[in-house]
């Protein structure tokens, strides 16, 4: 199995390249304010460009950042109380913000975190961005390249599932893929955009079996997922509520189509997954999953075809994993670089990001 390639590892590998791929993404952007009306699940693709998940407004933002000076080697990030600090700058408390999504430019390795000011319906969409000594500064989004992509198949405006249009982004190869829901009958949903964008079609209904609750669902969305090649197949892997690991191939998303996936994995009742990576150490390949209950999990990912599909009611079985006793409170995850990760950690009431090694 090789590993596909993920947004870090793509990103840094466009460096070379990153004129070329500048110029044919921000050739589709325009100069403007960018109309975000919430700032949710996000991620990295060509020379820096930032995709942010927009479920009030049923879109997807690409935001070019401007942040394309490479890092240098060896770096890390530690920003204890990172709440407190994110509220002062917006000038409120910190019970009355709320950190969304983070992630870190590849290329430069600042971290990025959306983030809502505000708890009600006129909370505030923004972008802020932390660099290595810790200085965290806001993203303007007044006068800033962007282009954006509509999805025309979201759940109603008023409804409930409208926060859940996205609930997870990617980049790769070519294409920004979306989970979350849509206003079909199988609700639970994922989409491949190619960008830069023209127009996103319907997504693909998503069916599984659901090993813990004993019956095949609809209308779950997947809760975090990572783009991976399976026995020379790209393919999604994606975590649901309570916890069911399931494999979907990327050439059955077709516009409007119904897809079962096949779960390979249950790893717990009572849970929900936050944010997952995939990374390489001593030449093999890892998931790391953090939960709301159930910690930090660590997965083998070589040899995922091996395991049997789960068609039955269970429990835990499938995908083995181990659970990583030292990392304890982790709300978001991602990979800073090819030996650590960076998290957000809950401690008391107190948020911190930081880098950590990877396990």
């Amino acid at each position: 199995m090789r590993l596909s390639y993920s947004l870090s590892g793509l990103a840094a590998g466009l460096c070379c390249a990153a004129v070329l791929a500048f110029g044919a993404s921000s050739g589709s952007m325009q100069t403007g304010k960018a109309p975000l009306k919430s700032a949710g699940p996000m991620a990295f693709g060509p020379d820096g460009i930032l995709f942010v998940g927009d479920s009030q407004g049923a879109a997807i933002m690409a935001l070019d950042v401007s942040d394309r000076t490479p890092a240098r080697s060896g770096g890390s990030l530690e920003i204890k109380g990172v709440n407190d600090k994110v509220a002062a700058l917006l000038g409120t408390s910190a019970d009355q913000i709320l950190i969304q999504d983070v992630v870190v430019n590849p290329i430069s390795k600042n971290v990025y975190l959306s983030v809502s000011r505000g708890r009600g319906p006129d909370a505030v969409p923004m972008i802020l961005r932390a660099d290595a000594a810790g200085k965290i500064t806001e993203v303007s989004l007044e006068n800033i390249k962007h282009a954006s992509v509509s999805l025309p198949d979201g759940p109603a405006e008023a409804s409930r599932q409208r926060l859940e249009t996205i609930t997870s982004v990617k980049y790769v190869n070519g294409n920004v893929y979306v989970a979350g829901l849509s206003n079909e009958e199988f609700s639970s949903s994922l989409r491949s955009i190619p960008y830069p964008f023209t127009e996103a079609t319907k997504a693909a209904g998503i069916e599984i079996w659901h090993g813990s609750h004993g019956r095949f669902e609809t209308n779950a969305p997947v809760r975090t997922f990572v783009p991976y090649e399976i026995d020379h197949q790209t393919s999604i892997l994606a975590a649901y509520t309570c916890t069911p690991l399931v494999k979907i191939p990327v050439s059955d998303l077709k516009p409007g189509s119904k897809v079962k996936g096949t779960t390979i994995a249950e790893l717990g009742a009572g849970n929900r997954p936050l944010d997952m990576i995939v990374y390489t150490k001593d030449g093999k390949h890892f998931i790391l999953m953090a939960n709301s209950a159930r910690g930090v999990m660590k997965l083998p990912a070589d040899n995922l075809e091996t395991f049997q599909p789960i068609t039955r009611q269970t429990e835990i079985t499938g995908v083995p994993y181990e659970t990583i006793a030292s990392l304890k409170g982790v709300q978001q995850l991602d990979k800073f670089d090819d030996a650590n990760a960076l998290v957000l950690i809950a401690s008391g009431s107190s948020l911190d990001l930081r880098t950590v090694p990877l396990p």
